[in-house]
């Protein structure tokens, strides 16, 4: 036999298997207590039988004309006759006999006492020293079918009470059991990310410590990934300053050379040290994306942030092509606005980079609430369209950039609730990329990780 997994069968079934063969055995010794106390009682019913007949029939047969002639008692009315008697003399002859008496259950007469054959439980007494002999029978089927009345009844209930039992016993379990399934939802409805404290207030004694053992571990995660988040930001930060110096320093060498050489050398430094200042912004916005809070208590409207975004970009010395589309009505979303720009930002930058350099980047928000950034450009593979929103991954093996600016915000995406979507061509086009990021809120309105990455060829 298999056992079920679910804890609450396993312990709804253990309990009613014990219930039954508690019941089961109790009944059983009941029934043989019974039937010891019950051969008891048909045995002094016998004994009593004989005690009172005797002298009656000695009375009877004493005061007869013809003492060794048989006498059969008459039945008054027809009813079944359980106890049986004969009375013989010292030769064996029967002097009287009951009505249902039949002479060949009743063996010879071996003294007084108890005796019992295949079919009969017999009692034997004498009187008038031993010339006068009475033999009481009891059909040891009348035994066995008491008996069997009282096995019956006390095993029929069991038929009535085990379901009512087993339902019982499930209703308990539930409810005991409640506890430690809220637990369980609590732990289902979390994402990856969410490290915090599970409730295990009302847990039972015995499964407390294995919650305070899952909270202290989830503490500790949460501690480790905190400290790796914080080195990443920091790290990055400190490098700001240092870059920023760096690079200044290597723009003045080439200004102030005059061999070609160390100009292109120094302008190769510059680029990189360029390349690497926003290999670290990058990894602050990870930072700022796996560690803190995405989501704020009040809605703002999305315009705004995306206006501030799309004009500073547009105030770079490159100058990029971008075409803002924005609605009339505000759009609002709870989606945090330094998030927000994160996701903008990043997008842009992506379409800029890999998209067609002659095309310009469109960047719209729907009255629906969805942002969409759009560019032309070659048609991504679609296996390669299914992994541009993990880490280091670039649209291909040779473009420029981090391979973060998707993952970030596909990581945005996700832990606020929100919904990304990539599809290669855009939709009503032959050429291009597109990426849709769902700002509307989700309906639930918790800071819950139901978000979603979704890619279409």
């Amino acid at each position: 036999m298999k056992w079920p997994a679910s804890l609450r069968a396993r312990l709804g079934l253990s309990v009613g298997l014990v219930l039954t063969v508690l019941w089961l055995l109790a009944a059983t010794g009941t029934a043989l207590i019974v039937r010891g106390e019950m051969d008891e009682v048909f045995d002094s019913a016998l004994r009593e039988t004989a005690e009172r007949i005797l002298p009656l029939a000695v009375t009877d047969i004493v005061g007869r004309e013809d003492p060794v002639g048989t006498q059969r008692l008459a039945s008054i009315r027809d009813i079944d006759e359980f106890f049986t008697y004969v009375v013989r003399d010292a030769e064996g002859r029967i002097l009287l006999q009951s009505h249902g008496a039949l002479p060949e259950d009743f063996p010879a007469y071996d003294g007084p006492g108890f005796a019992q054959t295949e079919t009969h439980r017999l009692y034997s007494d004498a009187a008038v020293q031993g010339t006068i002999r009475i033999t009481v029978a009891e059909p040891l089927a009348h035994r066995a079918a008491v008996a069997r009345e009282i096995r019956m009844g006390l095993g029929l209930p069991l038929l009535v009470l085990l379901p009512v039992a087993l339902v019982a016993i499930t209703l308990a379990v539930r409810f005991s059991l409640g506890p430690l399934n809220r637990f369980r939802r609590h732990l289902e409805t979390r994402g990856a990310r969410d490290l915090s404290q599970v409730p295990a207030d009302d847990l039972p004694a015995e499964l407390a410590p294995l919650a305070g053992t899952l909270n202290g571990l989830l503490a500790g995660l949460r501690d480790a990934f905190e400290a790796e988040r914080s080195f990443a930001a920091n790290a990055a930060h400190e490098l700001r300053t240092p870059l920023a110096g760096a690079i200044a320093q290597a723009q003045r060498l080439s200004r102030e050379s005059h061999d070609p050489a160390a100009v292109q050398r120094a302008q190769d430094i510059e680029q990189t040290l360029k390349r690497l200042t926003r290999r670290t912004e990058r990894l602050m916005q990870l930072a700022r994306a796996e560690g803190r809070r995405l989501r704020s208590d009040d809605a703002h409207d999305a315009r705004t942030a995306l206006r501030i975004v799309v004009e500073d970009m547009q105030r770079s010395p490159a100058a990029p092509a971008l075409v803002l589309d924005l609605p009339k009505d505000p759009v609002p979303t709870t989606l945090d606005a330094d998030a927000l720009g994160i996701v903008c930002r990043n997008l842009v930058d992506n379409a800029l980079r890999h998209g067609d350099q002659y095309e310009a980047v469109g960047v719209t928000l729907t009255a629906g609430g969805d942002l969409v950034v759009s560019n032309a450009g070659p048609v991504v593979d679609p296996d390669r369209l299914a992994q541009l929103t993990e880490r280091f991954q670039r649209a291909a093996p040779a473009a420029q950039g981090s391979g973060l600016g998707l993952y970030i915000v596909a990581c945005i995406a996700v832990r606020s609730g929100h919904s990304l979507s990539l599809a290669s061509p855009r939709p009503g086009a032959a050429d291009g990329f597109e990426v849709r990021f769902r700002l509307a809120d989700p309906e639930d309105g918790e800071q819950k990780e139901v978000g979603s990455v979704t890619v279409a060829g």
